[in-house]
């Protein structure tokens, strides 16, 4: 972070309270810096102690790789979720998934115990994008590739425009960012099309990228990152 800045950004950079939020608990008097009660617009400097009275648990925000065969939520006896595997694993237990990313699929989930995000995340008329890597059986043609491009019909339903881009050294390998997210969609359009996937990866949703993670690994998304997401989606 860099200082000095204002308070409503900086409770926004540590995932206290969005900047409205935050406008609001300095309003009400509920924010010190130093000891003393804030003021709206007040700039923070680095060596300052900020404290929020009465504001409960801070809202946090992981990006998160979900490896293949894990399930997203509710799982069946014998099965592993996210919940239990960041639970066993980091001992972390305040946090959920937004959306889902079905058994045999991989890759980006964001978790987080702000419930504000999940209504605007998932809208389907919010045109948020969703970025997956993915491989099929057979070299993609480039009807498939204009296809997928366009919109497919999957059991009466047009898919929305998406964008597709080949991967340069593998013709059976393909980036693809939709805005919808219906239930297997992408399995269904390549299903549709006569292709079955090998391989299906999320990357990234909205600025929101997986980037290096490996399965079962976090990074918090905080600062800028964050900051970017909650004005995307219309909770900042």
């Amino acid at each position: 972070m860099e200082f000095p800045m204002r308070i409503n950004k900086y409770l926004a950079h540590t995932g206290v309270a969005s900047r409205r939020e935050a406008d609001e608990l300095v309003a009400k008097g509920k924010v010190k810096i130093n000891g003393k009660v804030a003021e709206m617009g007040q700039q923070v400097q680095e060596s300052d102690t900020v404290e929020v009275i009465g504001k409960t648990k801070a809202k946090s925000y992981l990006a998160y790789y979900k490896g293949r065969g894990i399930i997203t939520h509710s799982p069946a006896e014998g099965e592993v979720d996210i919940a239990g595997r960041l639970a066993k694993d980091y001992g972390i237990t305040h946090v959920a998934p937004v959306g889902r990313l079905d058994k045999d699929s991989e890759g980006l989930i964001i978790l987080s115990n702000d419930g504000r995000i999940t209504g605007p995340l998932l809208d389907p008329e919010a045109d948020h994008e969703k970025e997956y890597d993915v491989t099929v059986d057979k070299a993609v043609s480039g009807m498939f590739l204009r296809a997928m491009a366009n919109g497919v019909e999957i059991e009466g339903y047009r898919t929305k425009s998406a964008k597709i881009e080949q991967h340069p050294r593998n013709d059976k390998r393909f980036n693809l960012t939709i805005t919808e997210g219906k239930k297997h969609q992408i399995r269904r359009m390549c299903a549709a099309l006569g292709y079955q996937i090998q391989t299906l990866k999320r990357v990234r949703v909205a600025n929101i990228a997986l980037g290096k993670l490996k399965p079962n690994q976090y990074r918090k998304i905080e600062g800028h990152e964050l900051n970017e997401f909650l004005e995307e989606i219309g909770v900042s």
